[in-house]
């Protein structure tokens, strides 16, 4: 038994508790009564209970949606499209029980499929309510049809998505240019960018203005304290890319005050290290110069448990595009960085936490951080060295293990795009990857045009800007077939 399938950790817990007590203060989501399942264009949101493995328990149900006026809170959806739910539900962290098997991903394919072709645009649903069961119809229509067997690409349901959802970022900006938090400034920009459409790029201009002037404005305390090596690197990330569809000159100093701030932040010596850590953190503390080398953790310097994986693969990132638009990098930084990712990952390709494998050889969990790693290892700017082949390796384990796709660590949004990435590389993989995950896209599509954040793996990050962080990854990953950013797939000659 490997360690992985030992330490299976049920994503959501059936006593009641979370997900399912949190609760968003505001926005869309503020009259619901907790953080449930949304079940797609049928405007119903669920629990899943232990007493009913092959049930939906509706716990709320939008007004003005199919569902509006024909299901009510605490009916059980025991069946869909004509025939009862086969299989219990098996959705949790870890190797065994990753994706949304059972009653999710039925219903998620009875939902697709009334859209499609061969659909009415009519759900017929099984619906037990107190010791009756009954059949209702839901009408969900056929406007946004199925999805393609080849989607996002050539996929007229995924191009009417992303159009509503690139209007729905660009209207959702604020006043002051910024999207929300790192994650929302990084993935909104770039889908507005991956899009294509001109017609956006004033919305990321004002959107890197916000972030550029608020890294020059960050006092050394919050530069310390504040997380903020998420926001330099992807500033860093969408300043790149908008300065190779641009080339606007006043971006290139700002990308050499970033790369100054991330050569300061890299943990390169072990005199870095704040003494305290020896006391908050001994298990974290480097037993000798090369653990954690070359890394990033939050912060600049070592910072509390010190250089992650995640982070690490953004910064080789960052430097990666930033020498395309010919800024200069120290390549012993970059190699540092590549070295610490490559140390970190397993014989299948998966990259653990830091820069040391855990579990055995062909132990896999969530891909976030091996779709990091996966996308600066092939857009290295280096032709020596085994770059290319570290990315292919990181590639083909999300292509072989495509469930846990909605399920990262820390920010799962975030995670997505960057294994969608990674997958891209080779096709195939994609594929794959967009096949597994098929439920995801339908499940948490919402009825005013938004997408929804599903329960995860940490069960955070659910709030009033949710639906924000939703959009803008679906938006985003429905541009990657486009190929308009070089993180897409735009060819771009290498700087000198």
């Amino acid at each position: 038994m490997s360690l992985m399938a030992n330490a299976l950790m049920a994503q959501v817990a059936y006593d009641g508790r979370e997900p399912w007590n949190q609760r968003a203060e505001s926005g869309p989501d503020a009259k619901v009564p907790g953080w449930f399942y949304h079940l797609g264009l049928t405007g119903m949101r669920a629990e899943l209970v232990a007493r009913e493995p092959k049930a939906l328990l509706v716990k709320y149900v939008f007004p003005k949606t199919p569902a509006g006026k024909l299901i009510k809170v605490d009916d059980l959806i025991v069946g869909a499209g004509g025939k009862l739910f086969q299989h219990p539900h098996r959705n949790g962290y870890g190797m065994e029980i990753f994706g949304a098997d059972g009653p999710v991903a039925e219903l998620a394919e009875a939902l697709e499929t009334c859209q499609g072709k061969s659909g009415t645009g009519k759900l017929p649903l099984m619906v037990k309510r107190g010791k009756e069961t009954i059949n209702v119809d839901l009408d969900i229509g056929r406007t946004y049809g199925a999805y393609t067997a080849t989607y996002p690409a050539a996929c007229p349901k995924s191009e009417k998505i992303l159009k509503e959802l690139l209007d729905y970022l660009s209207k959702h900006q604020n006043e002051d240019g910024s999207f929300g938090d790192p994650v929302h400034n990084t993935v909104s920009a770039l889908a507005l960018l991956g899009s294509g459409e001109k017609r956006y790029l004033p919305d990321v201009e004002r959107n890197l203005r916000y972030l550029c002037k608020s890294i020059r404005s960050t006092d050394n305390e919050n530069r310390k304290y504040g997380l903020m090596n998420w926001t330099y690197m992807g500033t860093a990330i969408v300043l790149s890319e908008y300065y190779l569809i641009t080339k606007k000159a006043w971006v290139l100093p700002e990308l050499e005050k970033i790369r100054d701030l991330l050569e300061a932040g890299q943990y390169l010596d072990m005199s870095q290290i704040d003494p305290k850590v020896r006391k908050s953190h001994p298990d974290d503390y480097p037993k000798g110069p090369a653990q954690a080398h070359g890394g990033w953790g939050h912060n600049p310097g070592f910072e509390g448990y010190g250089p992650i994986a995640m982070l690490t693969a953004q910064g080789a990132l960052s430097f990666s595009l930033m020498q395309r638009c010919g800024i200069k990098i120290d390549r012993t930084r970059l190699d540092a960085a590549y070295k610490f990712l490559k140390k970190g990952t397993g014989k299948n390709g998966y990259l653990w936490y830091a820069d040391s494998p855990g579990g055995e050889p062909d132990d896999w969990a969530d891909m976030g951080r091996t779709g990091a790693a996966g996308i600066a290892n092939i857009l290295s700017p280096y032709r020596d060295g085994d770059y290319r082949k570290q990315a292919l390796l990181h590639s083909k384990v999300i292509g072989e293990h495509p469930q846990s796709f909605p399920d990262t660590h820390g920010s799962p949004p975030m995670g997505m795009a960057y294994t969608a990435l990674a997958a891209h590389i080779e096709p195939a993989n994609f594929r794959k990857l967009m096949d597994a995950n098929r439920w995801w896209f339908t499940m948490a599509q919402c009825n005013d045009g938004t997408f929804y954040y599903q329960p995860n793996r940490d069960n955070a990050g659910y709030d009033s800007e949710a639906r924000m962080t939703a959009s803008s990854v679906v938006a985003f990953i429905f541009t990657i077939p486009k190929r308009s950013l070089v993180i897409t797939g735009k060819e771009v000659p290498p700087a000198k």
